[in-house]
C-alpha cells in the first residue's frame, strides 16, 4: 500500500521546482530555500495542510515550545547543579 498520495506528490514536485528556481521560501524568516530536504519538507507540510494522504511528522523533530527558544544556561546555574 502506498505511503504518500497523488497530492503529497505533486505538492513535492511544485516545491521542488520552486526550488530550483529560486522562488521557495521558507515559512517564518522567507528566507529563500536552498536545500532539497527543506523543499521536500515544505511540500509535504503543505500536502498535509490540504488533507492529503502524507504520514504524521516524526516526533522527535518538533520542538516541544513551539516558539523560538535559547538553549543556554548561565554558567552559574550550570556550576550550581554540577555540585549537588
Amino acid at each position: 500500500m502506498a505511503r504518500y498520495g497523488k497530492k503529497a506528490s505533486s505538492k513535492v514536485e511544485r516545491a521542488m521546482h520552486a526550488m530550483k528556481r529560486g522562488q521557495l521560501k521558507s515559512g517564518r524568516s522567507g528566507k529563500t530555500v536552498r536545500s532539497r530536504s527543506q523543499a521536500i519538507a515544505i511540500g509535504l507540510s503543505e500536502a498535509r495542510r490540504e488533507g492529503g494522504k502524507v504520514p504524521s511528522r516524526p516526533s522527535s523533530s518538533r520542538s516541544r515550545s513551539g516558539g523560538h527558544t535559547s538553549s543556554r544556561r548561565s554558567s552559574t546555574s550550570r556550576s550550581r547543579s554540577r555540585s549537588r
